[in-house]
This record gives C-alpha cells, structure tokens and sequence, in this order.
C-alpha cells in the first residue's frame, strides 16, 4: 500500500485553488482552477495536497453535507488489486461505504470510514499518466 495523497474536501474551490497555488506556492497537476478536482504537488517529494469539491464527494457517496460542518479531509491510499484488498480489509472487519467501482477511466475506488469517522479511499490505478 502507498500513500497516493491527502485531500482536502473544500466548498470553495477557486479560494482554495489559489491558495495553494499562489499563496503558498504548490504546482497544480492540470490548472483546473474551478475544479471539481485538482492535485498540487511540492518542489521535492512524491506525495500531494489534492483539492476536491465538497459536492462531488457528496454525489459520491450520498452522505457529505455542503457545508463546512461535514468532512473536510479523505485520506487516499493506492493499492495494486482493490477487489483483493477490499475483501482482506472486510473480512477484518472494515465496513465500506461505497464501491469498488470506477471512478474515471484511470481508477477504480472504495470507500470507508475510521473509528472516528475519516474518510478513506482506497484506489486502484488503471492507467497511469505519461
């Protein structure tokens, strides 16, 4: 399992957008400063802050509030065969809340919760960026 990023769920993306960007300085992955989605990765290292629009979480799962009160972070892990680690971690007794299922053309997904309530996604990445 690798750490794939962590991600901020957020209800103002353009905010957010140019705050990672201009203010502090993070490389955007594509630009897309209206969203839903866009990951920002720092000068050194691997990992990333990803933004995510609050909304698009909540189509996904059916759950997340809009409002600053419902989840703010999902933490993402990568995993080489999801339906192989989704059935390990259940049978240890995770619950998922949602998937496996695709996500893009690139992934698939699964998610669930921590005993405090986090969200975790778990993916699968189908095809990798050149």
């Amino acid at each position: 399992m690798e750490l794939a990023q962590v991600r901020l769920l957020v209800t103002d993306f353009a905010a957010c957008y140019r705050f990672y960007a201009d203010v502090l300085g993070l490389k955007p992955q594509s630009g897309a400063e209206r969203g839903p989605y866009e990951k920002f990765s720092p000068a050194t290292g691997s990992a990333g802050i990803a933004l995510q629009d609050r909304a698009m979480m909540a189509g996904v799962l059916g759950e997340l509030g809009g409002t600053v009160t419902g989840h703010r972070s999902l933490v993402v892990l990568r995993v080489d065969d999801l339906d192989a680690h989704c059935a390990a971690i259940t049978a240890r007794g995770a619950t998922l809340l949602h998937g496996p299922v695709p996500m893009t053309d690139r992934m698939r997904v699964a998610h669930l919760k921590d005993p405090e309530g986090n969200i975790v996604e778990l993916q699968e990445w189908l095809l990798l960026r050149p």
